[in-house]
């Protein structure tokens, strides 16, 4: 093998990380671990404020962030009933990355109302984030029973049934984007990753 060869072939391995890793990172920023949750009404927010919880929201007080964080969460205990304490906890929760206790005040808000899109939601999401990825596309469904339209969703559950290694439910989540949005700018990543996973 020539020098030239072997250059081009170190050439493409890189290039190959490369559009993976640019892949991994576009899907996770929009639907998988760190993306935000459509929790407590933070979706209200103007375009350029920082994310809730983020270090530049409350860092200058983090005594005063604490008492407020640990107000939320006794909240959210002692009013088992209160669907905005149930919410902001599960916030809360998902930012640190405690999945399981972000779904337990989840579930408990999704009993309160069970026919709130926006706790439906945020249990695919952080079912998705914890890797129970069965149960992410179960919600991620009943989401579409309510919107069937809804693009975000329905990119949600192609990527969800992607990381679950599943090409029939992939396959047909992908149609179902495409039938709603075809100009979706993830659809073509969509189905390489499902040429990818039917080669296997």
């Amino acid at each position: 093998m020539t020098r030239e060869n072997i250059l081009f072939t170190i050439i493409g391995v890189l290039l190959g990380f490369i559009v993976g890793f640019m892949f991994a990172s576009s899907m996770n920023q929009r639907y998988g671990p760190g993306a935000p949750v459509p929790i407590a009404g933070s979706q209200n927010l103007p375009a350029d404020h920082p994310p809730i919880g983020s270090p530049g929201a409350g860092a200058a007080n983090p005594a005063g962030m604490q008492a407020e964080v640990t107000a939320s969460l006794d909240q959210a205990r002692s009013e088992p009933n209160n669907f905005e304490a149930q919410m902001r906890a599960a916030e809360l929760y998902y930012q640190i990355q405690r999945y399981d206790d972000a779904i337990g005040f989840l579930l408990r808000a999704n009993q309160i109302r069970p026919d709130n899109y926006e706790a439906i939601v945020a249990l695919g999401r952080v079912n998705l984030d914890a890797e129970n990825y069965e149960t992410a596309e179960k919600w991620y469904e009943a989401a579409l029973l309510k919107k069937p339209n809804d693009v975000g969703v329905l990119a949600s559950l192609a990527f969800t049934a992607l990381q679950r290694g599943n090409a029939t439910d992939a396959e047909r989540a992908i149609a179902n984007l495409e039938k709603v949005d075809p100009n979706n700018a993830d659809l073509s990543q969509f189905r390489e990753r499902l040429a990818t996973l039917k080669a296997k």
